[in-house]
């Protein structure tokens, strides 16, 4: 069996795959990996599919020991690696073997790194997926963020007959500025200025920025008047930016289910990963689209991933 051992778990470590769908209206959020780029491009480096189950590493890294050779990768946010002490690199895959530890340090850029190994996470499924959903103390190993002493299995799979290497211009950077693009509505009709204020002002992420959604700070975006302040919960899905009480945006993520402010904007999903790697104290600003733009983004992403596993 392949598996490796939790030596440090780092700053919050949790298990995660593509999410999980259809449980909303039971109040299950999708959870999931919010950086799903990075994610998919950690299993393609290892020969998974991308639905296999990695880790979410956040802000701080955690020290692993394989328990048996297999491939690893980690992408997302930068963050030092060394393997048996010795400096290896990101966006690249990594033959391992039985006693090597790896070693991952704090964060440089970004917020969260994904990684991945020869078959994928093995853990078993709730709702038919492995994320975990810390609030609801399931899914996931144990429900929880990977804690010193858990031993991690995987699934069989092929090792590597050689290295997979991301092209070093297909790599993301993640700047302490990042231009997020926006559909506006579903209740864009609240709004009259406020429309122009949220395309046009930088936000500082607050430190209330976690999986559930980011808080902003900036010019306030006050609802028109006559019209009411929140409306009748409502599911909601990861990028709607809501407008609650204070008149301060937040970005709704991956592990909210419903909402009673009206949402001024949505965040295309292809976005989603740039505000996974955005960490307090950095800024955001909106550019807006139309759903056509919004379509093409996203068949341009899955184009990306297409040209990246020709270049392997």
């Amino acid at each position: 069996m392949n598996a490796f051992e939790v030596l440090v778990p780092g700053g919050f470590t949790t298990v995660q795959d593509k999410g999980r769908f259809g449980f909303q209206h039971m109040g299950v959020p999708v959870c999931g990996v919010l950086d799903t780029f990075a994610c998919d491009v950690a299993n393609l480096l290892v020969g998974n599919n991308k639905d296999r189950a990695v880790l979410e590493i956040t802000v701080m890294g955690p020290s692993l020991k394989f328990l048996s050779p297999m491939d690893i990768a980690v992408t997302g946010a930068k963050m030092d690696m060394t393997l048996n002490k010795m400096p290896v690199d990101q966006w690249r895959s990594i033959r391992v073997k039985a006693g090597d530890v790896l070693t991952i340090s704090q964060v440089q850029e970004g917020c969260r790194a994904c990684l991945a190994v020869t078959g994928g996470i093995q853990v078993f499924p709730v709702m038919g997926s492995c994320a975990t959903y810390v609030g609801g103390g399931f899914g996931g190993f144990r429900g929880r963020p990977l804690q010193a002493g858990d031993i991690l299995d995987a699934h069989e799979g092929d090792l590597l007959i050689r290295e997979r290497r991301v092209p070093e211009n297909l790599i993301p950077q993640y700047p302490s500025h990042v231009v997020l693009r926006a559909v506006p509505g579903p209740q864009d009709d609240f709004f009259d200025q406020g429309l122009t204020t949220l395309f046009t002002t930088r936000y500082m992420v607050t430190p209330n920025a976690n999986r559930m959604g980011y808080r902003l700070q900036g010019e306030k975006i006050p609802i028109r008047p006559g019209m009411p302040k929140s409306i009748v919960s409502e599911p909601s899905i990861p990028g709607s930016i809501q407008i609650p009480a204070d008149e301060q945006p937040i970005i709704l993520l991956v592990e909210q289910t419903v909402g009673g402010y009206a949402k001024i904007a949505t965040v295309v999903s292809t976005d989603i990963a740039k505000v996974a790697q955005v960490i307090p104290g950095y800024t955001i600003s909106f550019e807006r689209i139309d759903l056509k733009t919004a379509h093409q983004i996203f068949h341009d992403e899955k184009n990306k991933l297409a040209k990246i596993l020709t270049s392997m």
